[in-house]
């Protein structure tokens, strides 16, 4: 305590949960080479619930620590502040990778598949079919969780949280669509260079999808749970600023993968 009083920062105490969740992560990965090899679905299911358990006690304590025990001072979160940026600057050279490989392939088709692009035996398809309709949704969804930012800053909660509520459900609806859209298409990730980047770049979108779903469900339960006044609200914050990351990289997918070579 006397820490605390004498500087503005938050000095953690010791915490089981990274040796653990590291742990639970290689168990994780693990049970995903038992799953190819071997089709062990058990331990997969397993290690899943141990690391979702982790994460779980582990957002408690930070709970705990910024909303009961009034760690998080206005110096402390500036820095949270500061890391949800470089974090999101790190994922957008992530997904910056994998456009160069597009564009390196595909503005200048080697000899390997044909000297074309899409390679032979690609069937392109529609952009203006579930494309479209995916990209309608995360726009929308874009929409409705500006409009839950600005309720919850003008104290408005009860709009706030069924803005956040709509948010959601188009979020979990443009998953279902993609889940769809791969049953439907002609080729798979082994099909050349294209099938491998495609399936790669709207697999680790999708991904990016669920996580942003999850965050926005702990901000909604959060919500409701009433941790958050008109000032004080970073989690859920952090979510919107995350979701609207990930729609700006679908509109990039969509142009590029979808749009410009059909």
């Amino acid at each position: 305590m006397n820490n605390f009083l004498n500087h503005p920062y938050h000095l953690v105490t010791m915490s089981p949960w990274p040796l653990i969740l590291s742990i639970s992560l290689m168990n994780l990965m693990i049970s995903i080479l038992e799953l190819f090899f071997y089709k062990n679905f058990m331990l997969l299911v397993f290690n899943m619930f141990l690391m979702l358990l982790c994460m779980f006690q582990w957002w408690r304590d930070v709970i705990r620590e910024s909303t009961f025990q009034g760690m998080h001072t206005i110096n402390v979160v500036k820095g949270i502040y500061l890391g949800m940026i470089l974090f999101i600057i790190s994922e957008v050279f992530f997904f910056i990778s994998f456009f160069w490989g597009f564009f390196h392939m595909s503005l200048s088709p080697s000899i390997e598949i044909g000297l074309i692009w899409p390679p032979k035996g690609i069937n392109s398809f529609d952009p203006y079919d579930i494309p479209m309709l995916n990209t309608v949704i995360l726009l929308s969804s874009g929409v409705s969780i500006t409009w839950s930012h600005n309720m919850m800053v003008l104290n408005k909660k009860f709009s706030s949280m069924m803005g956040l509520l709509i948010t959601l459900v188009l979020g979990l609806y443009f998953s279902l669509v993609q889940i769809y859209e791969y049953n439907e298409l002609s080729f798979s990730i082994s099909d050349s260079v294209y099938g491998s980047l495609f399936y790669m770049m709207t697999g680790f979108h999708g991904i990016h999808i669920i996580v942003g779903s999850l965050f926005l469900l702990v901000s909604l339960i959060r919500m409701y749970s009433m941790h958050f006044s008109f000032n004080h609200f970073f989690c859920f914050e952090g979510s919107i600023w995350y979701w609207h990351f990930v729609d700006v990289v679908w509109l990039f997918l969509y142009l590029i993968l979808y749009w410009w070579f059909n």
